[in-house]
C-alpha cells in the first residue's frame, strides 16, 4: 500500500500554517516505513496534482472553512470532499484539493482513499504563528494520521521522546 500525507498551507498567513505544523510535528515524533511519505507541500495550487496520484491512500492535512470553535478538526473522506462542485479559486495558491483528486479520478490514477484532516482557523491574517488553539490541535491531528495509516497496515513508530525540528517559520 503507497501512502502520502501532505500538509498545505502558507506559514506566513497565521494559522494557514497548520498543515506545515503538522508534518513537522510527524517527522519529529515518527518513523514510517518506506511506502509512506510525509510531505509540506506548502500552497501548490493546481500543481498539487501530481502528487495526489499513483497511490493507494492520501491524508490531505490542511485548515478548512467549517463552521465551529477556532481549533477544532473536521475529518472529511473522498465522498464527502468530491460531494459539490468545486469553487471558484480565488488565488493561484489555492489548494484546488478538489479539482486536483477529479483529475487523477479522469486519468484513472486517484488514490482509492482519501481523508482530509482539517481545522478550523482563528486567523489566517499576514504574519507567522499558529492562534493557540490551532496550536493545540497538531498533536490531536497527528494522533489521527498515524491512526489512518495504521488502519492502511502501514505500522508507525512514534518515539517515546520526539526528535524536535526547529521549523525556520517560529524561530
Amino acid at each position: 500500500m503507497k501512502v502520502k500525507v501532505i500538509g498545505l498551507g502558507n506559514v506566513l498567513m497565521g494559522d494557514d500554517g497548520f498543515g506545515p505544523g503538522v508534518i513537522a510535528s510527524l517527522q519529529a515524533a515518527c518513523d514510517f516505513p518506506e511506502e509512506v511519505s510525509v510531505l509540506d507541500l506548502g500552497t501548490p495550487g493546481l500543481d498539487l496534482t501530481p502528487f495526489v496520484t499513483d497511490v493507494d491512500a492520501l491524508v490531505i492535512v490542511d485548515t478548512v472553512n467549517s463552521a465551529g470553535a477556532p481549533g477544532e478538526l473536521r475529518l472529511y473522506r473522498r465522498d464527502e470532499i468530491l460531494r459539490h462542485a468545486p469553487q471558484p479559486r480565488l488565488s493561484p495558491h489555492d489548494p484546488g484539493l478538489k479539482e486536483a483528486l477529479l483529475i487523477a479520478e479522469f486519468s484513472g490514477s486517484a488514490p482509492s482513499k482519501v481523508l482530509l484532516v482539517g481545522v478550523i482557523p482563528e486567523s489566517c491574517g499576514t504574519g507567522p504563528g499558529l492562534s493557540e488553539p490551532v496550536h493545540r490541535a497538531i498533536s490531536y491531528a497527528a494522533s489521527q494520521i498515524i491512526r489512518e495509516i495504521e488502519s492502511l497496515g502501514c505500522p508507525v513508530t512514534v518515539h517515546a521522546t520526539p526528535c524536535p525540528q526547529p521549523v525556520w517559520w517560529e524561530a
